[in-house]
């Protein structure tokens, strides 16, 4: 079915919102369980979403995705944590990493039971609860894909961070600092879909097979 652009902001707001912000959320959330208060001082262990939107990166550049049809791409306020504060910072720096992918995939699988849970709804809700839930699996897989790149700042770079020998850990850090621009030429030279794709297409499969 071909949606207008109206259409598909309004079938994907809700999911993209929502997607970022329990993203953002929970690596607060694993934060505080590890030791750093950081973000709860800072009043981001909220799933209100209006403490943790990006103007660009969570409106305006996910809309422009969306409508140009490529992969959706955007980001909210990172929560600020602190990792010398954790309480083995090297150890749980994984898990306050893997906190977000974590929460998308939990995502997509609650938006693959409201695609499902249409199938029986009534015909004035059946489509709009089909269209938003096939909106938010997708948004919540390429999320979860997408910030498991071993690229630093991504949640992906950070967990191999905690995962390597600290000879290797520290100067793989350092690529940080260059990191949100390799991530900008990948997505625009096309190189990002073709990295993304295939282990997209992986976590679709293990959706498929839960429902």
């Amino acid at each position: 079915m071909d949606l207008t652009v109206i259409q598909k902001i309004v079938i994907y707001a809700l999911p993209v919102i929502f997607a970022i912000t329990v993203h953002e959320a929970a690596h607060g959330y694993a934060a505080r369980y590890f030791g750093d208060m950081t973000a709860d001082r800072a009043g981001r262990i909220t799933l209100n979403p209006l403490k943790h939107i990006d103007p660009f990166g969570t409106i305006i550049l996910p809309a422009l995705t969306v409508m140009l049809g490529g992969i959706l791409f955007g980001w909210a306020k990172p929560v600020p944590v602190d990792f010398r504060r954790l309480r083995n910072p090297k150890k749980h720096m994984l898990w306050v990493a893997a906190a977000g992918p974590a929460s998308n995939f939990v995502m997509a699988v609650f938006w693959a039971l409201v695609m499902k849970l249409s199938l029986n709804a009534p015909d004035a809700f059946a489509l709009p609860m089909a269209l938003m839930g096939k909106a938010g699996v997708s948004i919540n897989i390429v999320l979860m894909v997408l910030n498991l790149l071993p690229l630093p700042p991504l949640d992906g770079g950070r967990i191999a961070v905690s995962l390597l020998p600290m000879s290797l850990a520290r100067p793989f850090a350092q690529i940080e600092r260059y990191g949100f621009i390799i991530l900008i030429i990948l997505l625009f030279s096309g190189v990002l879909g073709r990295i993304l794709g295939p282990l997209i297409n992986l976590v679709y499969g293990v959706i498929a097979v839960i429902f």
